[in-house]
């Protein structure tokens, strides 16, 4: 038996092992240039398809098409913003310009009315608090529905907030005349003076910048709407251009006059740049008639209403006050000054608004203002003759009596003036609703025509490229 030799024990060990190498690429050519063959085969098609006249075909196809559905997709943008820009001129800022000029007009109106039941005395005739109650009550329903969809913090917004705010404390005002005035204190007249000039110098003015933020809304509304397409026309005949060339190298190629495909691409897409020229053309010419004619006069009308309101209401407080108030050097009545600037700018507002009417329709009211603004004038002169002799109950007879009165003057020109008014704003809403119908289905019948294009020409080039199969 044989034993381990002696001195320790024998430990057995594994043979080391080989060191490891990271592995290397192959050196074979062919492995190497393997990945590179589908490149060199990709780039050779494309060279293939660049040069040959099937793949400058297929190429010249793809690029019309997507120029002509470019062209759709443009024109169906720009035109869906001018449809919508008019839109809001005849569904929006129109209608909120009205509305603010109704306002103004309904707070001018109720101040005349007021001072005209102070002049009657205690027993005020129940028609004329009627009327005092149904300005006051349209005028506060429309600030309602202005607040309701304006913005607080917008200009509109703040004279908006104005007026409600400042409206029950002119209502208490006359209310308070009333009480007064039916007692027979003289304390009325200081409140209706009071009353007056809360309206003349807050109210109204806040009435007016209201009109003026409302107004000009509506300015820039109808200059959105029709500012020119120039993308959409630009891309119009830059389709059109290539549509031609295109048939005109088919011709030179070919010797063949008509390709039944690019030709119908060309069709729709000469439709589509006519129907966007004489559309948008026919909507530009019906929406700046609007404003030049039927805005403008409406502004006008508005201004020379506003102006007769104010000169009423200007004399009949010539009456109440009996000179308490006099201008600031002290030579004339406050009241029978401002009246004579209100008939100063009433008669000038009537000239201009005889140079904008069109028609018979428009000029015959506005004659017949005309005409009662001078007969008002010359009634005014005697009854302040009349006061200045002495004799008051003259006087008032001559301003609010029912026979060759002032009141009767002012009447007139208030009725012709809201005749006038009805007539222009029915020629705006005309103009701007044919305005707004000339781009009605442009949009969609632009999209339409260019997704018609793009296939008519892929069918005129796949037409080309079966001649080669």
């Amino acid at each position: 038996m044989t034993h381990p030799p002696s001195g320790g024990s024998q430990t057995l060990r594994a043979p080391d092992p080989k060191p490891v190498t990271a592995s290397t690429p192959s050196s074979d050519p062919a492995q190497a240039a393997a990945p590179a063959r589908p490149r060199a085969a990709r780039a050779e098609r494309l060279r293939a398809a660049a040069t040959t006249e099937p793949g400058r075909l297929r190429i010249i196809g793809a690029v019309l098409a997507l120029l002509v559905v470019a062209f759709g997709a443009v024109t169906t943008l720009e035109i869906s913003q001018r449809a919508a820009a008019a839109d809001d001129v005849v569904g929006r800022s129109q209608p909120l310009s009205a509305d603010a000029a109704d306002v103004y007009r309904y707070l001018a109106d109720a101040d005349t009315t007021a001072a005209s039941g102070f002049l009657a005395g205690a027993q005020e005739p129940e028609d004329v608090q009627a009327r005092y109650r149904e300005d006051i009550e349209k005028a506060a329903r429309l600030l309602v529905e202005a607040s309701a969809g304006t913005d607080a913090d917008s200009a509109a917004g703040h004279e908006i907030a104005t007026l409600n705010e400042l409206l029950p404390v002119y209502t208490g005002l006359i209310e308070r005349a009333r009480a007064n005035n039916r007692q027979g204190l003289p304390l009325g007249g200081a409140y209706l003076r009071y009353a007056n000039q809360k309206m003349a110098g807050e109210m109204l003015p806040a009435a007016e910048r209201l009109y003026a933020v409302e107004t000009g809304r509506l300015e820039a509304d109808s200059a959105d709407a029709r500012r020119w397409p120039f993308l959409s026309v630009g891309a119009g005949v830059v389709v059109l251009g290539a549509l031609v060339w295109m048939q005109r190298r088919t011709y030179r190629r070919t010797n063949r006059v008509l390709n039944h495909g690019l030709l119908a691409a060309t069709a729709a897409a000469s439709v589509a740049v006519l129907w966007l020229a004489v559309g948008h053309t026919v909507a530009r010419t019906e929406l700046r008639s609007a404003m030049e004619h039927g805005q403008a006069s409406l502004d006008v009308l508005n201004d020379a209403r506003i102006s007769s309101l104010k000169a009423r209401a200007n004399e009949n407080l010539t009456l109440v006050a009996r000179g308490a108030v006099l201008t600031p050097d002290g030579t004339a009545d406050q009241y029978e000054a401002d009246y004579a600037a209100g008939m100063t700018t009433l008669k000038d507002r009537l000239d201009k608004a005889g140079r904008l009417a069109d028609d018979t329709s428009g000029r015959k009211p506005v004659a017949e203002a005309v005409e009662g603004a001078s007969q008002w004038q010359a009634r005014h002169r005697e009854a302040r003759a009349t006061d200045d002799r002495g004799d008051y109950d003259g006087a008032l007879s001559r301003i609010i009596g029912t026979e060759e009165s002032t009141g009767q003057s002012f009447q007139q020109v208030d009725t012709a003036l809201k005749e006038a008014l009805a007539h222009e704003q029915g020629e705006f809403t005309s103009a701007a609703q044919d305005g707004r119908g000339a781009l009605r289905g442009l949009p969609t019948g632009a999209a339409v025509l260019a997704v018609l294009g793009a296939a008519a020409v892929i069918v005129g080039v796949n037409r080309r490229l079966s001649e080669y199969r």
